[in-house]
């Protein structure tokens, strides 16, 4: 059988910091409240002209040079955004032209913060299938773009960054399965309320940000990582203690702790990323994996379960041996 295998990872996270005590020099909030209720210290913001392809090719660059490969040996680029550089074409293109290659598929997905799972599990059907050999999945993002920074319920929970894997055919074991799911009836509790089709007037007149229902969005996301946790596990016949790392969208250290405790699974096995960057959208878990694979806590041969949920609503999981 063949799997698809992530032979590399990558991150990259823009230079300019912005911390919750700049934070409460703008709007009325406090670095002791943002921590107690997402466990947030810090976000990362692109400097002006540091678009998501740049940021995504720096993650891309990473993963490649750690898989061992030339960027030529790649087959697919995929890359899960919120938030392109440009309407057309896909920012996938983009980062394709910038690492100096041509002919490859390449395109964008856009699941919100669930996008580099629906990328895992298309570059996982594409390798399976015998499309190609080797994938390049991207999940980068400049939310800061689309953030109100005078909104306190949004402003402290977003920021920039990339993450980036490569796939590649392999008979030892890999990405097991994939699970991506979608309920587009609650769109109004996550949303950015224009867009192009609607006009750009509103654009214009300074509705682009990101709204959101929070309390409605974390209930709905803690369930929602519960019942695709149970799915995924069931589905491959797999204990929960069979799992040694769980590593779940960073959104928020409350809904990571709660879906932890309905895994039983000891924080000490859960990767946590969200205090350093915020919430990063696609970018998050790649992220939070490429940290944990270099700093020599994810070693080869073991079990890890990914989960995301973002708005659409969009929800998805990969489980893999790394």
């Amino acid at each position: 059988m063949t799997y698809a295998r992530i032979i590399g990872t990558g991150s990259f996270l823009p230079e300019k910091v912005v911390t919750n005590a700049d934070l409460e020099k703008s709007i009325e909030t406090s670095d002791e409240w943002i921590r107690e209720r997402t466990g947030i210290r810090r976000r990362h913001i692109a400097a002006d002209g540091e678009t998501t392809s740049e940021i995504g090719l720096r993650a891309a660059e990473r993963a490649i040079e750690a898989a061992g490969i030339d960027a030529a040996d790649i087959d697919l680029i995929v890359v899960g955004t919120a938030t392109p550089d440009k309407i057309f074409p896909a920012t996938a293109c983009i980062i394709q032209r910038k690492l100096g290659i041509a002919g490859c598929a390449a395109y964008d997905v856009s699941a919100a913060c669930s996008g580099f799972v629906y990328g895992l599990d298309v570059a996982n059907r594409f390798i399976q299938t015998g499309g190609g050999r080797t994938a390049l999945v991207i999940g980068a993002e400049t939310l800061s773009r689309i953030t109100n920074w005078e909104d306190r319920t949004t402003a402290v929970l977003f920021g920039d960054g990339a993450g980036a894997v490569v796939l590649q055919a392999n008979e030892e074991t890999g990405i097991i399965s994939t699970h991506i799911h979608a309920d587009g009836r609650a769109e109004e509790l996550l949303h950015v309320p224009t867009g192009i089709s609607i006009g750009y007037e509103a654009v214009q007149a300074g509705e682009a940000y990101i709204a959101m229902n929070g309390n409605a969005v974390f209930r709905k996301a803690v369930a929602t990582l519960d019942s695709i946790a149970r799915e995924t596990l069931a589905g491959n016949g797999v204990d929960k203690h069979d799992l040694d790392w769980f590593i779940p969208h960073q959104a928020n250290l409350r809904i990571i702790r709660a879906a932890a405790k309905k895994l039983d699974m000891p924080m000490e096995r859960v990767v946590v990323t969200v205090d350093e960057h915020a919430n990063t959208s696609a970018a998050s878990i790649p992220l939070a994996l490429d940290i944990a694979v270099r700093d020599g806590r994810i070693k080869r041969g073991e079990l890890l379960l990914l989960e995301a949920f973002g708005a659409g609503f969009t929800w998805g999981s990969a489980l893999l041996r790394y």
